[in-house]
């Protein structure tokens, strides 16, 4: 493919020449080989229109809603259409939960002493609990065990109970309205089982009811999943601050061992960072040959860690999202590739043989073909578990040093990552009231919460995503950027002060004045919860002003995969204008597409919207910032 189509990021594009030059399978020549008639985006038209079905032996199936074609069983486009989107949304929602689940697994070990962590904000942990309605008057340990038990009591709720927990965090209006539509949920686990359980041939074939329990099940993940996940790695790790942060393949060199924690959990790589930041290890690195020992973050995982911890020699930078990954294990600098729950490629095998690099999954999720390696996390020994990765570290260096001709040159770029809705608030005096007259005074038109992925649909890794982002800054609108996007940000430099440069005259008078970035680096997926409870307190402060009816909107200018497809659900049921790139597959199916794009309006607020124009794609969002501007009298 051209070069426009490989990546925004030169650091990329070159690792890609240097991959074809050594004749690697890499994720380009993938997806290009994917395409029919020369045209890499070209499918089989059943399956982009998402009219297409092998979940019976009567298949594989292909409707069409203009010739009324159903499947073998009668199901509709429409049907065939949301079921195969439902079923997708079980898969987010199971690995986001389980997340959530080893995130309580760690602060319970974390509390009884037997983790090598502590507590960084036990008040979070006390503020947490208080709007769970739980007492908060004895020690962490006790508080922490009771916002445990309670949580996990929550999660497995029938779906005849309503969850305490989305009864407690979500907005007075938005719970009405999902009581009224019947979408109120009970816990996390009957909600995937009841999706699940209505996808089985001959179950439920009605798109406008699967559509509901898609969002039903939306609304349990973003509060009880999310949320939760989110708050509780806040009182272990420390609540996101803004700091710098070096980014970009250049942080790789390959004279230090280089241990680099991948994927979306960041436990051991905390652990690997509290480990390597002892004299001890740096030793060992020295006396093995390298110049020192150093812990890179990349993907989910990375940006976990990075909101939370500031870099130094150890914690060193940041390389990006999930497409980089083979540019970034092509470069002869990775020592130890530790693979967790999410984004590591089942071609990495290859890549670790050919660059003598270690490959080590660390969750009982992720295994891969031909690799023996594994250290399934356990916070009761994750410190030994990290003192055992950089040993495998450390004797793998001379190999690899010896063996292979490492790509050096990279550039090294920085982002002010670590905004959340409590360094915010920090940034504007304590109080929300500075942003909100922003808003008003219309400096700031409206803001976008861009939480995508990266995808090569259609455009180069990143190359939409930025293009989007620039063209909502030009607006004045004020972007807060979470997920695989947000590498796209930082990468790119709009995640620095100095981006402002880029922005309308409103939005850059704003961050000249605050010393902010006009895209804030707000976190990773998992944060879609909490820009929902920063929505709700920016609702309750102008006197509840419905959320619908805020000039806000989500956009997901490269969603991926299956945690995006939730991600845009709940931002439906949330009632937000919601921007996709990629279109879905979901074109062939006519009432379903008239249920998203029109027909929500009048039962949440929300609205999907498909744009493949940078542009056009944001003069739709300012479109319906200003209409929201006008309807609040601003």
């Amino acid at each position: 493919m051209e070069e426009s189509r490989i990546s925004y990021h030169e650091s990329v594009r070159r690792a890609y020449r240097r991959l074809r030059e050594l004749g690697l399978t890499n994720v380009w020549d993938r997806y290009e080989a994917q395409g029919m008639g020369g045209d890499p985006d070209r499918r089989c038209p059943f399956c982009m229109a998402g009219t297409r079905c092998d979940l019976c032996s009567n298949g594989p199936c292909r409707a069409d809603a203009e010739k009324d074609k159903r499947g073998v069983c009668g199901i509709t486009a429409d049907g065939m259409a949301i079921r195969m989107m439902a079923l997708r949304n079980v898969m987010g929602a199971s690995t986001y939960h389980y997340h959530t689940e080893e995130t309580l697994r760690t602060l319970e070990a974390t509390v009884e002493g037997k983790s090598p962590f502590a507590l960084a904000e036990p008040d979070k942990l006390r503020w947490l609990a208080s709007r769970l309605g739980l007492d908060t008057a004895g020690p962490d340990r006790e508080v922490a065990l009771s916002l445990i038990s309670f949580c996990r009591q929550d999660f497995q709720k029938p779906t005849r109970e309503e969850s305490a927990i989305v009864e407690a965090l979500a907005p007075e209006e938005r719970k009405t309205r999902w009581k009224e539509l019947g979408i109120f949920p009970g816990g996390i686990y009957g909600e995937m089982m009841r999706v699940t359980s209505s996808c089985l041939t001959n179950v439920d074939g009605y798109y406008a009811s699967l559509a509901l329990k898609a969002m039903r099940m939306a609304v349990a993940m973003a509060y009880q999943s999310q949320l939760i996940n989110e708050y509780c790695q806040d009182a272990l790790f420390g609540t996101p601050t803004p700091h710098p942060m070096r980014v970009d393949l250049g942080v790789l060199d390959p004279d230090y061992v280089n241990v680099i924690p991948n994927g979306h959990e960041p436990f051991l790589g905390f652990a690997l960072v509290q480990e390597a930041r002892k004299p001890e290890w740096q030793e060992k690195a020295r006396q093995a040959g390298a110049k020192g020992l150093r812990v890179i973050a990349s993907i989910e995982t990375g940006q976990e860690m990075i909101q939370r911890w500031e870099m130094d020699e150890v914690f060193h930078g940041f390389v990006g999202n999930w497409i980089n990954q083979e540019a970034v294990l092509s470069s002869g600098c990775v020592d130890v590739f530790v693979a967790d729950m999410n984004c590591s490629l089942p071609v990495d095998p290859i890549y670790a043989e050919r660059f003598h690099f270690r490959l080590v999954p660390v969750t009982e999720l992720v295994a891969f073909e031909g690799v023996t390696d594994r250290i399934d996390y356990d916070p009761e020994r994750a410190d030994e578990q990290a003192a055992l990765l950089l040993e495998m570290a450390i004797e793998n260096f001379k190999t690899r040093r010896r063996s292979v001709e490492p790509l050096t040159g990279q550039p090294v770029g920085s982002a002010v990552v670590g905004f959340s809705t409590e360094s915010i608030l920090q940034a504007l005096g304590g109080t929300i009231e500075p942003l909100l007259e922003a808003v008003k005074s219309g400096a700031i038109r409206g803001i976008a919460g861009l939480v995508s992925c990266t995808t090569l649909r259609g455009s180069g890794q990143d190359v939409h995503s930025v293009a989007v982002a620039e063209e909502l800054m030009k607006r004045d609108v004020l972007i807060l950027s979470m997920g695989c996007g947000n590498a796209a940000m930082q990468l790119a430099g709009l995640c620095r002060p100095e981006a402002a440069e880029k922005a309308g005259p409103g939005l850059a008078e704003v961050c000249r004045k605050l010393g902010v970035p006009p895209v804030l680096s707000y976190g990773t997926c998992t944060d879609t919860g909490r820009i929902a409870d920063l929505l709700a307190a920016v609702s309750k402060h102008l006197g509840d002003v419905p959320i619908p009816d805020l000039p806000v909107v989500a956009a997901a200018p490269e969603y991926m995969e299956q945690k995006a497809t939730i991600d845009a659900i709940f931002a439906l049921a949330l009632g937000l204008y919601t921007y996709v790139n990629p279109v879905p597959f979901v074109t062939g199916a006519p009432r379903l597409v008239g249920l998203l794009t029109t027909g929500l309006a009048g039962l949440t607020g929300g609205s999907l919207h498909l744009e493949t124009d940078p542009v056009e794609a944001a003069e739709g969002m300012l479109a319906h910032i200003e209409d929201k501007r006008k309807k609040l009298g601003l």
